[in-house]
């Protein structure tokens, strides 16, 4: 009988210690991390480049106020923008070597200034520190007849090599990248 007591009540806090240590999981972030790949085709092993980013979402606010026009911007939301050459390349007509760097940008009204930096894990632009700037590229702005709700970044195939276009509202940047 004794054993049976001893069973029962280990079996009762076996339970019960593991309705109490049950892993809790938080909800979808309101800004989702996604990542852009160029080549973005799973058959080309060689690929230039990689974005991994945050989305933020209009939700019926001003992109001049989300990302004023002069300022340095995280480029989305959450931590700054992550972006891995796996080759050197050129950006906007100037060098970068292979490597992991933060992206920042300043909003112009036809042109922005694309900023690769070597600091990496920042939050925002809060602790954006220029002196770490390795490539500030010019970046051609535009507007476009759709408007998208969620920022967004893709790649176009040009002449000479691909533009990362940066979206959001009617606004497009392009940004010239080249081997």
């Amino acid at each position: 009988m004794k054993k049976l007591v001893t069973l029962a009540t280990f079996v009762f806090a076996l339970v019960f210690s593991f309705e109490t240590s049950a892993q809790e999981f938080s909800g979808l972030d309101k800004s989702p991390l996604d990542i852009a790949v160029y080549p973005a085709s799973g058959r080309v092993p060689n690929k230039l480049v990689r974005v991994t980013y945050s989305r933020p979402q209009l939700k019926g606010r001003s992109l001049a106020n989300l990302a004023p026009n002069g300022k340095v911007w995280r480029t989305g939301a959450n931590e700054a923008v992550e972006v891995v050459f796996y080759k050197d390349a050129k950006v906007g007509g100037q060098a970068i070597k292979a490597g992991t760097y933060s992206m920042f940008t300043i909003p112009g009204e036809s042109e922005w200034t694309v900023i690769f930096n070597s600091k990496l894990n920042q939050w925002g632009a809060y602790s954006y520190d220029e002196s770490a700037d390795v490539v500030r590229a010019k970046a051609s702005a535009s507007k476009d007849s759709s408007s998208l709700e969620a920022f967004s970044i893709a790649y176009k195939e040009v002449d000479g090599g691909v533009h990362m276009v940066l979206g959001w509202d009617t606004t497009r940047v392009a940004l010239p990248i080249s081997q």
